[in-house]
């Protein structure tokens, strides 16, 4: 087996032809860590019928990008997918690989890990690489997000791994772009497969690792997880619905909407905070967005250091006056 080479790949998730955005956040990450070291960054898509993708992953960091295109890597595989990476990873031999924190990614990065018997540190919220003696670096929030912790792979197994939460960094394109490299495995690889692909159902409500103008987020206060009057706010006025911790833990909502450091961190333009406390992993994941509103009972709930507009009410009643006026029934 030849030497690991070094280099930073990263796995640009999509699915049917549509792109994973975290990926191009990690991607962009990669290309700032890449020029920094001087590490050559290697960009993975897998799929099929894929050319517009490679135009729009091209201008995002990346020196490589590596395609494999084939009608059975259309949709994401487990078992299809970890072979063919797991052939890519034997074949460019990078030191380091990032992928989203995605469902369908963290996936992929678990049985990687497992297969290579490397070090990988999930759902991270930073990565960085220590210029002393080239480790991979990661802050990983701790039990509860109220503390962080940094990890750093030590154990020597090849590539060191990390998960990125998706909008832990922006992703912004350039005019330099990728060189683009089609790649061919063996058919037998993706032929191994045991798991086929039976229904696929896409989710109704805005995705919220997406959402870019305005996001509305419910907490413990709704009532232990009352979101009706929520969800109708967001529909009037085209938002995206998020929950916090305690929520997604009681199954209200499914994990991927989730808001803070084990969780989406957003980058929205403005966002509605009904009935969260404000804790710390909450809050971390609504930094970066524009005007924070939070309603809550509690005139001394940390959530109002931590927003630009307050009100102290009943969040059910300000939503339903919210939601008349909307739909224009006045008083």
């Amino acid at each position: 087996m030849s030497e690991w080479r070094g280099g930073i790949s990263v796995f640009i998730e999509q699915d049917n032809g549509e792109l994973e955005r975290a990926s191009l956040e990690v991607l962009t990450r990669a290309g700032e860590l890449g020029r920094k070291f001087n590490e050559e960054v290697l960009g993975i898509l897998l799929g099929h019928e894929v050319n517009n993708l490679v135009r729009e992953s091209s201008r995002y960091g990346a020196d490589k990008l590596v395609i494999v295109d084939h009608p059975d890597l259309r949709h994401y595989n487990s078992d299809a997918y970890t072979e063919v990476m797991a052939y890519l990873i034997n074949k460019y031999r990078p030191r380091y690989l990032l992928l989203p924190a995605t469902r369908n990614s963290r996936d992929l990065a678990g049985r990687l890990a497992v297969r290579f018997r490397t070090c990988l540190s999930a759902h991270v919220i930073m990565v960085d690489i220590d210029g002393k003696d080239g480790k991979l670096v990661t802050a990983v929030p701790g039990f509860g997000g109220n503390i962080v912790a940094t990890v750093i792979c030590t154990g020597g197994g090849k590539p060191e791994m990390a998960t990125v939460s998706p909008g832990t960094y922006e992703a912004r394109s350039s005019d330099k772009e990728a060189t683009v490299i089609m790649e061919s495995v063996p058919e037998d690889l993706i032929r191994r497969r045991k798991i086929e692909l039976v229904e696929k159902k896409t989710s109704p409500m805005p995705d919220l690792s997406r959402a870019e103008k305005v996001v509305v987020a419910g907490g413990l206060g709704t009532g232990g997880g009352d979101l009706e009057l929520i969800k109708e706010f967001a529909n009037l006025i085209g938002a995206a619905v998020g929950v916090t911790r305690p929520l997604a833990d009681m199954g209200i909502m499914p994990r991927d909407y989730q808001i803070g450091t084990t969780g989406v961190s957003l980058r929205a333009k403005t966002v509605f905070v009904f009935g969260a406390s404000g804790a710390p992993h909450f809050v971390y994941g609504i930094r970066d967005c524009g005007t924070i509103v939070a309603v809550n009972t509690d005139r001394e709930a940390p959530i109002f250091e931590n927003c630009d507009y307050c009100a102290v009410a009943d969040l059910f009643d300000v939503l339903k006056a919210l939601i008349r006026e909307l739909r224009g029934g006045g008083k």
